[in-house]
């Protein structure tokens, strides 16, 4: 009897600790994905970011909310050039297998129209696990205060 309360609780820690492992390697794939995008989001590839927007993606910035068709064609006509984020923080919460969200705290320099401004941000990303691929499902920008 105490032979398998003790092998079930052993079976119980193994368990655990590959839960935590796997989503421990979900964090950092999520993280490294998010730098990617910010990279992509600098070069203006918007054919990799249609990739990586889900089609349902909603976008959330200073000036409005849309979907993935007017952010990609934002991105690719230069509407919004998100030239660099200087990144100084990174949160991620592994809410299930299939989703997962990100919080960057950030620093955006960016051009819109033609003029080129920089702002703090706390970015919320949203991804979905679909067919075996991360989709992100919701970018949304939120100014935060000037720190002094």
């Amino acid at each position: 009897m105490y032979k398998r309360i003790i092998l079930s609780l052993w079976f119980l820690l193994l368990i655990n600790k590959l839960a935590l492992a796997q989503a421990m390697d979900v964090k950092k794939e999520i993280m490294e994905l998010s730098e990617q995008k910010w990279h992509w989001m600098a070069n203006k590839d918007a054919d990799k970011l249609a990739y990586l927007f889900h089609d349902k993606a909603k976008f959330v910035h200073m000036g409005g909310t849309w979907g993935k068709d007017r952010e990609v064609n934002i991105i690719r006509s230069g509407g919004i050039h998100y030239k660099k984020a200087d990144v100084h923080e990174v949160m991620v919460e592994v809410l299930n297998e299939t989703t997962v969200m990100l919080w960057n705290r950030i620093t955006l320099l960016a051009v819109v129209g033609n003029n080129e401004v920089t702002n703090p941000f706390m970015v919320t990303e949203v991804y979905l696990k679909e067919d075996n691929k991360w989709k992100l499902v919701n970018l949304t920008f939120s100014k935060l205060l000037e720190r002094d």
